[in-house]
């Protein structure tokens, strides 16, 4: 009987790193490292999962403490189950896959770019941005002239910034 049980267990281990380890495969090992300190630092109470206190903590530490209830529980919605370790990645994963390759936003920008010489003038991808297709907002541009190399001239980095899309900051 003993052999039986231990079977079992051992049957339920391999089940479980199967199942998570396509998660894990998504990532790079820096990458799961950087989702790791994240983690930490949102699981406030550090019982391994991340609820809604611990969300409503990570916003007041951030200086938001005017975050309402709904808010948080529409964050927590979005995973299937209590959030350890492995949903966050997963949930991570989903709103990574959603992203297009690089070489398909590279050609979008090289629309735009008919000299193909790598950048264009912030005020016109600016313009461009925030009148067609999913207009940007004037936020949204900020954020995204933020992550992106901006030259003396007002150009912006097209290339540059498609790798940031796709792969995160670059490191230094």
């Amino acid at each position: 009987m003993a052999s039986r049980k231990t079977k079992k267990k051992e049957g339920g281990a391999k089940r479980a790193a199967r199942a998570s380890s396509n998660v894990f495969s998504n990532f790079e090992q820096t990458q799961i490292q950087e989702f790791k300190e994240a983690f930490t630092l949102i699981d406030q109470n550090r019982d391994g999962f991340i609820d809604k206190e611990d969300l409503k903590d990570t916003y007041a530490s951030l200086g938001k403490t005017n975050v309402k209830d709904d808010e948080l529980e529409s964050m927590l919605k979005e995973a299937t189950g209590p959030i350890n370790f492995t949903m966050f990645l997963n949930l991570f994963g989903e709103k990574l896959s959603g992203t297009d390759g690089e070489e398909t936003i590279l050609n979008a920008f090289k629309m735009f770019d008919p000299d193909a010489k790598g950048n264009l003038n912030k005020d016109y991808i600016k313009r461009l941005m925030m009148s067609q297709g999913d207009k940007f907002t004037a936020e949204e541009m900020e954020q995204m002239f933020q992550s992106s190399p901006i030259d003396a001239a007002g150009n912006l980095d097209y290339k540059a910034l498609c790798y940031t899309i796709t792969h995160g900051e670059e490191k230094e």
